[in-house]
Order: C-alpha cells, then sequence, then structure tokens
C-alpha cells in the first residue's frame, strides 16, 4: 500500500474542502497538510503527492511555485485547483500547465479542477477594471462552489489518481 501525502494552500477554503474529499477518499497510509506544514521529509517518505493551490491572476501562487519546485524527481504527483472561472477555461487550465513546468521532473499521473467561490473583496476590487469586468461577472456565478457534486468529482479523482499509482 502507497503512502499518500494531500497537501495545499488555501485562503477562503474552496481548496482546503477539495483536498479534505481527495483525503477521505484515499486508502492506507495517509496524510494531509497545509503546505505550510508539510516539508522535505513528508515528501520523500511518500509515494504519491497531491498538491492542490487556488489559482492567482492565472496561475500558481508564489508561495506554491517554491513549494512544488522542492517536489522530488520522479515522485508520483497529481495536481488541484479551485478557481473563479468555468472549468475547462483557458484560465483554469494555464494555472496546471504552469504547475507542471515547475514539476517537471516529478511524474504528473493527472489533474483536477474546479470552481470556487470567489471572496467579495476581490470580486469589488477587480470589476473597477474594465479588463476584469467580464471575468469578475463570470466569477460571481461561482459562489456555490466547490459544490456536493465538485467534491464527489474530487473524491472520483482521487480513486482514479491511486489506480495510476499502483500500477506504475
Amino acid at each position: 500500500m502507497e503512502k499518500t501525502l494531500v497537501t495545499y494552500f488555501s485562503q477562503t477554503g474552496n481548496t482546503k474542502k477539495v483536498a479534505e474529499a481527495i483525503y477521505e477518499n484515499l486508502q492506507g497510509d495517509k496524510q494531509i497538510k497545509n503546505f505550510k506544514e508539510a516539508d522535505m521529509e513528508d515528501m520523500k517518505d511518500c509515494d504519491l503527492i497531491f498538491v492542490g493551490f487556488p489559482v492567482h491572476s492565472h496561475s500558481v501562487p508564489v508561495a506554491m511555485e517554491r513549494f512544488i519546485k522542492q517536489i522530488p524527481p520522479n515522485k508520483k504527483l497529481a495536481f488541484f485547483s479551485t478557481h473563479g472561472s468555468l472549468t475547462g477555461s483557458r484560465i483554469s487550465r494555464e494555472a496546471i500547465e504552469h504547475a507542471t513546468v515547475l514539476a517537471s521532473k516529478a511524474k504528473l499521473l493527472g489533474s483536477f479542477s474546479c470552481r470556487g467561490k470567489v471572496s467579495l473583496e476581490a470580486l469589488e476590487l477587480l470589476k473597477k477594471s474594465p479588463e476584469h469586468r467580464a471575468w469578475t461577472d463570470m466569477a460571481a456565478s461561482a459562489s456555490t462552489h466547490p459544490d456536493k457534486n465538485d467534491l464527489k468529482e474530487a473524491g472520483s479523482f482521487a480513486h482514479w489518481i491511486t489506480t495510476l499509482a499502483s500500477q506504475e
């Protein structure tokens, strides 16, 4: 049985909810930690790492960039993210693509993303900029996410990734 680490960065609680859904659907030796609590020993001692983050400005938050770069080579890895954009949109995909480049020495098994509620403060601030107005209108519709279905899909993602990891 593989040892699994679920680690995440969450400011509004969206990514933490997804991390918990992934964690709850894992079997065997597992642990869940905020990325600030996870260290190199945690990563070295596990066989599979799930790393989650909110999408910030089409990308990975700077603090998570440093963390992702420290993932040991050849480590089995899966990313998950939350965002205010529509799932599958360019904005949501760009962050996962950036994370993939940062962890290029690891073995990326897959990724998952879902919508997450954007704080009212962020929406109000961004709505003042004409170039962000369309995005803020779209992000406002994410106010009920991650919802029950998103969390169920995150659990299915966890099962899928652990199946892939066991075949490696």
